[in-house]
């Protein structure tokens, strides 16, 4: 499977973006998908992630309530909406794949996407 991001940019404090991660090679059922962020000078951290099924969701305390998850296995996709956007939200983004288990711990995760940049100006 192979994983590619896309929607980041440029924005405004206080703007939306949306970024989406689609799948090729192999179909995203039954697998937990996760978004990572890594700033300059700083560790990835978890963002969100959302079970194979779309039944549950996790958010990092930081981005609760401005961001949302989404997948949708049909169309081997998997989306994070972010609201109200902050300049501590500047990093790259990277989506991810993963088991499941351990959902918030980015050793869980197996497959990685190159990543894309969202700054976010005061």
């Amino acid at each position: 499977m192979q994983l590619a991001e896309s929607g980041g940019g440029l924005v405004q404090a206080g703007s939306s973006l949306r970024l989406s991660c689609a799948a090729s090679r192999r179909n995203i059922r039954g697998w937990a998908m996760g978004w990572f962020r890594q700033a300059p000078g700083n560790e990835r951290e978890f963002v969100a992630a959302i079970t194979w099924s779309g039944g549950t969701t996790y958010y990092a305390d930081s981005v609760q309530g401005r961001f949302t998850i989404a997948r949708d296995n049909d169309k081997n996709t998997a989306t994070l909406q972010m609201n109200s956007l902050k300049p501590e939200d500047t990093a790259v983004y990277y989506c991810a794949k993963g088991s499941g288990v351990q959902i918030r711990n980015a050793a869980s995760y197996s497959t990685w996407g190159q990543g894309t940049q969202v700054t976010v100006s005061s």
